[in-house]
């Protein structure tokens, strides 16, 4: 299949995800679209629950026996990836898109080498070389993550938290993939390792040119490493744009609580406010907009209807009051709390 360089990498179209529990079905991921562009990292932020695993999970096709895909495509380079057989998509996984996983610190095989896991990944997935050549290429990857390649002879337990995050992060690019998804990549780890892990997988992504989505609770985590930030509620996501458009001035109320609620290091002090309430249960979702139980802006079209999204630029929320209030679109009960 002819490669589209012109296009996104990665083009994901309505994409609707549920799980069936025994409290009922849980709707995960509701009409989710969004492109990738190469080269570039999207940051995906929201409380925990929102969807954001079960999204990447989703590009990768690595869903539990409960999980029902409901709706949408998944386009890498053109390519549904949603109807690939289990054969056929193991030969994209990995080689063209990969993952670093939460608690990936923990992934790493106890018993063996972290050399040698790495050297296992790359001809478990069928990259022809030899074991020599892997090996170097092992040792090119470590210095590229910031491990001496000397550390390839250790085991696990022997590393730091820190090192085993950036042997996980050699892993991930061992098959030189188009696209990298880091679902929570510095959890546990130190503000200075965070920082550090960041710039390194910046550096990493640029030299490359590969596509980079990282995932995370923290939307401070990915203002200065991200191009792009999606806001995640709710298994929706209510807001796309450009990092600094987001930063400068947000759409959705749900982003700009977010926004509230961690210090700036930078600009006037205010104090920090916290979002009331709890995210909704997901197996008995809020009707209309499923953010207007905790919002100050919600009126009875937020209570009765789904919002429409309305933006400016490349910046797009699904919000009928939207914090510009030039972009509300018409509605009957904008007065009526």
């Amino acid at each position: 299949m002819a490669v589209d360089q012109t296009g996104p990498v990665l083009r994901v179209v309505d994409l609707a995800l549920r799980y069936s529990t025994r409290q009922g079905e849980v709707k995960a991921i509701q009409d989710v679209s969004f492109d990738l562009a190469r080269g570039q990292s999207l940051g995906l932020v929201g409380e925990s629950g929102c969807g954001k695993t079960s999204l990447a999970n989703c590009l990768m096709r690595l869903l539990p026996d409960n999980a029902r895909l409901v709706g949408g495509q998944v386009f890498l380079d053109g390519q549904d990836l949603l109807p690939l057989s289990e054969e056929e998509i193991r030969k994209v996984r990995w080689r063209r898109i990969s993952m670093v996983f939460q608690a990936a610190m923990n992934s790493l095989d106890p018993v063996y080498k972290v050399g040698q896991q790495v050297v296992d990944a790359i001809e478990t997935h069928g990259v022809e070389t030899t074991v020599a050549d892997a090996r170097e290429r092992v040792a090119r990857l470590f210095r590229m993550v910031g491990l001496d390649p000397q550390l390839m002879e250790r085991y696990p337990h022997e590393f730091s938290g820190g090192m085993r995050q950036r042997a996980v992060i050699a892993m991930a690019l061992s098959c030189d993939p188009d696209i990298i998804i880091a679902d929570e990549p510095t959890t546990a780890l130190d503000v200075i390792v965070q920082d550090r892990i960041l710039r390194e997988l910046k550096g990493i992504q640029e030299e490359l040119r590969m596509s980079i989505i990282y995932i995370t609770h923290d939307i401070a985590v990915v203002a200065e490493v991200t191009d792009r930030i999606g806001v995640m509620y709710a298994g929706n996501l209510v807001e796309l744009g450009d990092t600094t458009d987001v930063f400068r001035s947000p759409l959705h109320p749900y982003t700009e609580s977010l926004m509230s609620s961690f210090p700036s290091v930078s600009g006037e002090k205010r104090p920090l406010a916290s979002l009331s309430g709890e995210p909704p249960n997901l197996a008995n979702l809020p009707s209309g907009c499923t953010f207007h139980p905790r919002c100050a802006y919600a009126t009875d079209i937020c209570r009765q209807e789904r919002p429409p999204r309305v933006g400016r630029g490349n910046q797009w929320a699904a919000c009928w009051h939207p914090l510009d209030a030039s972009l509300s679109p018409p509605t009957e009960n904008d007065a009526s709390k």
